[in-house]
Formats: structure tokens, C-alpha cells, sequence
């Protein structure tokens, strides 16, 4: 475990996770850019910041405290951003029927601020290969909705 944890003098290791984690959620945040969805590259830049920003603090204080309070920090942004994410979800309503929106920008916000607690603790791969992850369900996964969705109705029985 001793790896997770940096020296409070270590700038050059603080900045370089901060910038990793800026890096991570903007990469997201430029796919919902490009969807004009209302949480963009900015908002996913700083959700990301903000939560490697918090895991550092306990990474810092060191010893058995700082990874006590990792997990709970861990838990506390998990829980936080939720809410965040909250404010991205939409029902809207057409006639009688009603359609949720925003579910995937919450998600996605919600898994930028994993992406940048990984980046505050260091783990530079698995950062990698969860963003390329996100983005491949972000992007590549519209084609297989649309294919679904082509063959039901509007209250999803079959149509064929």
C-alpha cells in the first residue's frame, strides 16, 4: 500500500497526478462536448480534478490514518458526485408519456470521479484503460442502442 502514498513535499508527483486526472476528465468531457450534452469538457475536467484534489489529502497525511481516511474519502466523492450527477437527469414529458434523459451524462460524471480518484493515487494504467473503456461505451455502444431500439415500440413490445 505504501506505493498510494506521496510526500507532502512531492510537487512534482502531485502535479503530475492532477494533471492525469485533468487529463482523464477532459478526454470524457470532450465526448459529452461534442454531444452538446449540458455537463461538458469543463465539468468533467474539474469533477475530476476536484476528486483526485480530495484523494491526495489522506495519500498525504500518511501511515495507517491517511489509508483509513482514503477509504472513507473514496466513499464520500462516490456518494457526492451522485448528486451531481442527479442534477444532469431530466423527465420529460410529451403528451402522456414521459422519457428520463441525462442518465448517461450522470454516469458519465460519476465515472470521471473514479477516473480521477485513480489518477490521485497514482494507478496511471488502470486510469488508461478505464477512460478507453468509458469512451468506448460513450461512443461505440450508440450503434448497438439504435439497433435495439429499431426493433421494439414505443412500449417496447417486439415489433417483429
Amino acid at each position: 500500500m505504501k506505493e498510494f502514498l506521496i510526500a507532502p513535499d512531492d510537487w512534482r508527483g502531485m502535479m503530475s497526478r492532477l494533471l492525469f486526472a485533468a487529463f482523464l476528465g477532459g478526454i470524457i468531457g470532450w465526448n459529452r462536448q461534442k454531444l452538446r450534452q449540458a455537463a461538458g469538457l469543463r465539468t468533467h475536467m474539474l469533477v475530476s480534478l476536484g476528486a483526485a484534489v480530495l484523494v491526495l489529502l489522506p495519500l498525504q497525511m500518511g501511515g495507517t490514518i491517511g489509508l483509513e481516511a482514503l477509504g472513507r474519502t473514496v466513499q464520500g466523492v462516490a456518494t457526492g458526485v451522485g448528486f451531481l450527477g442527479a442534477g444532469e437527469i431530466l423527465q420529460v414529458r410529451q403528451g402522456r408519456t414521459a422519457r428520463v434523459t441525462g442518465l448517461a451524462s450522470a454516469a458519465s460524471l460519476w465515472v470521471t470521479a473514479a477516473l480521477g480518484m485513480v489518477a490521485g493515487c497514482g494507478l496511471w494504467v488502470l486510469g488508461l484503460m478505464a477512460a478507453g473503456l468509458t469512451l468506448l461505451t460513450l461512443g461505440g455502444m450508440t450503434w448497438l442502442e439504435d439497433i435495439s431500439s429499431d426493433r421494439f415500440d414505443e412500449n417496447g413490445n417486439d415489433r417483429n
